[in-house]
């Protein structure tokens, strides 16, 4: 009688797993738990931390070497904001250029690393002002496969963390604006011409900045990338797959760049899905939004929460979409839940090592 309840319970069990949906809805949004594993929260506010709990996110603060914030400043912000809120926003950090002809750079490199290990940081973001903005004392563009960079690196892949990439630009940074195919492409470079290499023939070409990335990744095999904004190949999904075939510790986030998905989508969608299905291990959900000290809180809570809730929909359903960065309509994905689970979660764990 017990071996046949345990074959009755069994099959109970089967028919609720088959009977179990497969595919994620717009209702189960706040029923899933999520990662943003690029986010920018320059504020002391709790707006963003208040949203992400309604909607069931975690959150990466992600720290950058920009020229027009300060790296102090920041982490600060992020401090404030992973004390308040430990097991919701976890953090990467960044190292500056700023002394990079001093002898002593790497050794103060290093020490700020370490600095920010010891206070939880998952990882390192390098961003793209190496390759396309610090010039060493010559004037030449420092780019990132440049040797004088692998004693830090290989601290960093010694300390068991992650690299984060956003090393060079859409390849719509080398077209003139008339030409890219995505709207928020054309706002930002139309309003950051500094960075619009169509307008500076004389720094290094697209295929200059990727091929430097991919000198750096053969450099150190061992090291765990992530690159940023689907790794700077965000034009054509063979591209980017033929990376990940060949440096097996890459991964992507799609922070920015889920509107390049959509606007493929609308000429070849089932390319797209099965991309994404065939490296579902190692696409990472990221949106690039923020919050500055000047932001409106509920205004950001709303632009936030928008854009969470359209690229949940394009990869959970396969509903006929428009969107404010491309040009027409697009169809939903419609991606397995168990992909979904990857790219909104578990990916965001396994490769920042979050504990």
């Amino acid at each position: 009688m017990k071996i046949q309840g345990l074959k009755y319970l069994s099959l109970i069990l089967f028919l609720a797993a088959s009977c179990s949906p497969k595919y994620y809805s717009e209702e189960n949004f706040h029923q899933t738990k999520k990662i943003d594993a690029h986010f920018h929260i320059r504020s002391t506010s709790d707006a963003i931390s208040d949203l992400a709990t309604a909607d069931l996110f975690q959150l990466i603060n992600v720290n950058v070497a920009s020229t027009d914030s300060s790296l102090v400043e920041q982490e600060k912000y992020t401090d404030f904001q992973v004390a308040a809120h430990p097991k919701q926003i976890f953090f990467i950090d960044a190292f500056g250029m700023k002394n990079w002809d001093s002898p002593d750079w790497t050794t103060e490199t290093i020490a700020h690393l370490k600095e920010s290990f010891g206070k939880g940081a998952l990882g390192i973001k390098i961003w793209k002002n190496i390759g396309m903005e610090v010039k060493d004392k010559s004037g030449n563009l420092i780019m990132i496969d440049n040797p004088r960079f692998d004693t830090v690196i290989q601290f960093i892949i010694d300390q068991h963390k992650t690299i984060l990439g956003h090393l060079g630009e859409p390849r719509n940074c080398w077209l003139p604006l008339d030409q890219m195919t995505v709207n928020n492409d054309r706002n930002y470079f139309k309003d950051n011409p500094r960075y619009h290499m169509y307008l500076h023939p004389e720094y290094p070409s697209y295929q200059d900045q990727i091929d430097a990335r991919d000198r750096f990744l053969a450099r150190h095999p061992d090291m765990r990338f992530v690159g940023a904004h689907l790794g700077s190949l965000e034009y054509d999904v063979d591209s980017l797959a033929r990376r990940l075939d060949r440096f097996p510790n890459m991964a992507v986030d799609v922070a920015e760049r889920v509107c390049h998905l959509e606007y493929q989508s609308q000429t070849n969608r089932e390319k797209i899905r099965n991309f994404l299905i065939k490296y579902q291990d190692r696409i990472i959900y990221g949106s690039d939004l923020g919050m500055s000290p000047t932001s409106d809180p509920e205004q950001s809570k709303i632009r936030v929460h928008k854009r969470w809730l359209e690229e949940w929909e394009y990869f959970t359903s396969d509903k006929l979409m428009t969107g404010s960065e491309v040009n027409g309509e697009f169809r939903g994905l419609k991606l397995p839940k168990t992909i979904i689970d990857k790219i909104y979660y578990s990916n965001a764990v396994n490769w920042y090592n979050i504990k």
